[in-house]
């Protein structure tokens, strides 16, 4: 996908706010710090469009930005980040479950960890609470950068042990810094944009709550 135009749409505070209009839903989802909205930006080449912060723990809200007119990048809130007041945290997994709980929804989940770390043991209740619910998925190592080529690769390899990934889903290393990965990134994207949604979904089922704390 080239991007011609790109914008932020709205900020979703509860179930009400999602948009209903039937655009592809490209969901991006992590730990807090992991570096989502310096990704989204990348992806888009717009620098200043989703908002970072040093400080962990600033999205409490959903962000939608639309694409092209035709796709919407949706930024959840952070997850993991002990210093978050603990009822901040169970309203944004009810939020986030609100979101995720919709049939068909998100066209692709790009869930993302951090390459310097093993994925965290929220990182795999994650992927698999995904999984469990026939959500369309892949798992994107962010920092890469910061990784030599055979450290990169550990880390890839290790990523997919941990997260019991099949060898066709092996995570997409990518830096927002260098380009690195993103072209591969954006082929998973227009992937999951141009798919059927009839016949690539399936009606979710009632699944045990994530617990994003």
């Amino acid at each position: 996908m080239i991007v011609t135009s790109c914008s932020f749409h709205l900020d979703a505070r509860r179930a009400d706010d999602f948009p209903r209009d039937g655009l592809p839903e490209i969901a991006f989802m992590g730990r807090s710090n992991v570096g989502k909205s310096s990704l989204i930006n990348r992806l888009l080449g717009a620098r200043r469009l989703a908002r970072t912060s040093k400080a962990p723990g600033r999205t409490r809200s959903i962000h939608f930005y639309r694409v092209n007119d035709r796709v919407y990048f949706v930024d959840l809130p952070g997850y993991g980040y002990a210093r978050v007041p603990r009822p901040v945290r169970e309203e944004w997994r009810g939020l986030v479950e609100s979101y995720l709980a919709r049939p068909g929804r998100p066209d692709l989940a790009v869930h993302l960890v951090d390459a310097r770390h093993e994925p965290t043991d929220l990182d795999r209740e994650l992927a698999h609470w995904l999984r469990s619910r026939g959500a369309r998925s892949r798992v994107v190592l962010t920092k890469a950068d910061k990784l030599s080529g055979h450290l990169k690769a550990r880390a890839v390899s290790g990523a997919a042990l941990r997260l019991d990934l099949a060898l066709e889903d092996r995570p997409i290393a990518v830096s927002a810094v260098t380009g690195d990965g993103i072209p591969a990134l954006w082929r998973a994207i227009d992937a999951a944009c141009a798919a059927d949604r009839k016949s690539a979904t399936r009606p979710l089922e009632p699944g045990r709550a994530i617990e994003l704390s």
